[in-house]
């Protein structure tokens, strides 16, 4: 699995940075219709994923280690 996975969210492009989850689960406590552990603990999106924009965003500022971020169409960073 890449150290990176992306998901589009609505408007704009959802990552996970793999290498800096360490495995809290803040996201999967905010939004646990859109993302699950895997078999490391490690977050990843549950398939199929939710697309809701307001829940992305807050899972990626629940994130105490920043592990995930959102991108608008320019690819400028908008959350956390």
């Amino acid at each position: 699995m890449s150290d990176f996975l992306e998901r589009r969210i609505g408007r704009f492009t959802l990552r996970i940075d793999r290498l800096l989850c360490v495995r809290f689960g803040d996201c999967i406590d905010v939004a646990p219709d859109m993302f699950v552990p895997d078999d490391e603990d490690i977050v990843r999106f549950r398939d199929p994923t939710v697309a809701d924009e307001d829940l992305a965003r807050r899972a990626c500022e629940a994130c105490p280690v920043d592990a995930l971020s959102a991108f608008d169409e320019t690819g400028a960073q908008i959350a956390p």
